[in-house]
């Protein structure tokens, strides 16, 4: 543990990184109880090494009751049971960094679990309430929620307050099991601050900060009245001090921040990743993108264009724990992402929705930036369609069961194609269940069949260095075809035209998502990076 060297300090690999998400929970199970857990990270390393990504981002590992899968946090220096202990998070931490692999870890500041110290001290009547908003209710009897503000799990219409039996109620803009923290408390301050320095004397490089755009408050709680500004919840000014206490923490040990910010406003957006805030951000309007050459190409420009004033790389990513898996969605009529559209049922064509997927992971790796790549999206997998008694994401529950919810993407990973459960444990049957055919996509099936999924991001992880970290370049391309360049003699070409594109001329064919036509023409759906030098 301790401070990392100055030159660590001034490292910018997270500029360029392929960063991996790991839902521990459904990774592997090392222990053989049916939950993925450390120990099985672990065992694992070797394969995200060979798979070559330059950090793992870690979703919540913390003591938990896991009623909103961890990110109900009850101690923030405790790892949960279910998945280790701080031991051997210190331990996987170092491993991983042997193998030249940083570590994310996730903070929920908006929130702490209903177990949280401070909240069962706050429910005894303690002085503690003043970390969370408590506050008397409307109506004659006080019987009515303070406001009105609407919840932030999509589809729910259960109000954001609850009662107590001493009259009182108190906010969660998710689930009651997830009391929001009052962030005008210089203490909630000073402790996310400590949790900071905690993870990164440990060793960790990064933080990915969820909902960062939820933490600050109207003090005076008013109703919510849709597009006021500001908003009584929502990317107040008040969060970018927060963040620029966060950042002169990280500036000591040369850590990062990634922030999860929802936000339609580009300018607003782009305030976060000022020099002294956030370093990163997701971007989700590329995520949620439909396949479609003309909104990715309008995507892509205007992510780079909020990120050029300041200086910060953008962020790519195809899917996450929260979102319909990329080869499913892709499939679909509708290959957007909005929560509100999410339902039991839709048709999906896998065929079609993988060969477009393995198109838009070239895509995504050939952009400037860090690629973000969630778990098991390297072995093309698709959205499971849970049966609703195995279902046990609270979106499905506070939508009164019409939102499938997330569990779909977060279903246990299958690493070998002959064992138990698809290699997930040697034992315990997985805490979401494996559909039949989950063991054909297998990592040890995959690395043995030349064309897989896997192989394809391997190859493709591999040579991205090759676009070198110039600005992106559009070229000449026809109707549907996306074109551009970033290195001298290096383009990337994505055909999403209706029919096969001619290749621009070139001396190498570096690598395709799929092979070209008897013409050598680039099909339909189809990726492929050049050598034009």
């Amino acid at each position: 543990m301790g401070q990392p060297t100055p030159a660590q300090s001034h490292d910018d690999w997270w500029r360029t990184a392929v960063i991996y998400q790991v839902y521990v929970r459904s990774f592997a199970d090392g222990d053989g109880d049916g939950t993925g857990d450390l120990a099985g990270v672990r065992s694992r390393l070797p394969y995200l090494a060979e798979l070559g990504v330059d950090a793992l981002w870690f979703n919540p590992w913390y003591l938990s009751p896991l009623k909103d899968g961890g990110y109900d946090v009850a101690d923030y220096r405790t790892i949960d049971p279910a998945f280790g202990s701080l031991a051997e998070a210190e331990k996987l931490i170092a491993e991983a960094r042997e193998l030249g692999i940083r570590t994310i870890v996730d903070i929920v500041p908006n929130h702490v679990s209903d177990q949280h110290p401070w909240f069962r001290a706050a429910l005894a009547g303690g002085p503690e309430r003043e970390l969370f908003h408590f506050r008397p209710g409307r109506g004659e009897h006080g019987e009515l929620p303070p406001n009105d503000w609407p919840s932030q799990f999509a589809g729910s219409t259960e109000p954001v307050w609850t009662r107590l039996p001493d009259g009182d109620w108190y906010l969660h803009l998710f689930t009651p099991e997830q009391p929001d923290l009052n962030w005008a408390h210089p203490a909630v301050r000073q402790e996310h601050e400590d949790i900071l320095r905690f993870w990164f004397e440990r060793g960790v490089e990064g933080v990915r900060i969820d909902s960062a755009a939820l933490l600050a408050k109207d003090p005076d709680l008013p109703d919510f009245v849709d597009g006021r500004d500001p908003n009584p919840f929502v990317d107040r000014d008040e969060l970018h001090d927060i963040y620029r206490s966060w950042r002169a923490v990280a500036d000591e040990y040369g850590a990062i921040f990634v922030g999860e910010v929802w936000l339609p406003d580009t300018e607003r957006f782009a305030r976060y990743l000022r020099p002294d805030e956030l370093h990163t951000a997701f971007n989700f309007s590329f995520l949620s993108c439909p396949w479609d050459p003309d909104r990715l190409r309008a995507s892509i420009d205007e992510t780079l264009a909020e990120h050029a004033p300041i200086g910060a790389p953008a962020t790519w990513v195809l899917c996450n724990h929260d979102v319909t898996r990329t080869v499913t969605r892709y499939g679909r009529e509708d290959t957007g992402f909005e929560f509100a559209t999410k339902a039991f049922g839709t048709p999906t064509d896998l065929a079609l929705g993988t060969r477009r997927a393995r198109a838009a992971a070239l895509l995504s790796l050939a952009l400037p930036g860090v690629v973000y790549l969630y778990q098991g999206e390297e072995l093309g997998l698709p959205e499971v369609e849970l049966p609703a008694d195995r279902i046990q994401d609270p979106m499905y529950f506070r939508s009164g069961g019409t939102d499938p919810g997330r569990d779909g993407c977060r279903v246990p990973l299958p690493w070998a194609e002959d064992a138990p459960y698809a290699g997930f444990g040697s034992r315990g049957e997985p805490w979401l269940p494996q559909p039949a055919d989950w063991a054909s996509y297998a990592v040890d099936r995959q690395q043995r069949t030349v064309d897989s999924m896997l192989n394809l991001y391997r190859h493709a992880i591999r040579l991205r260095p090759v676009f070198g970290d110039g600005p992106l370049t559009w070229l000449p391309a026809p109707d549907g075809v996306l074109a551009f360049t970033r290195a001298e003699g290096v383009i990337c070409v994505v055909n999403l035209a209706d029919a096969p594109a001619d290749l621009p001329a070139h001396t190498r064919l570096l690598l395709t998502s799929g092979p070209l036509d008897d013409q050598g023409r680039l099909p339909r759906d189809t990726a492929a990076w050049l050598h034009t030098a």
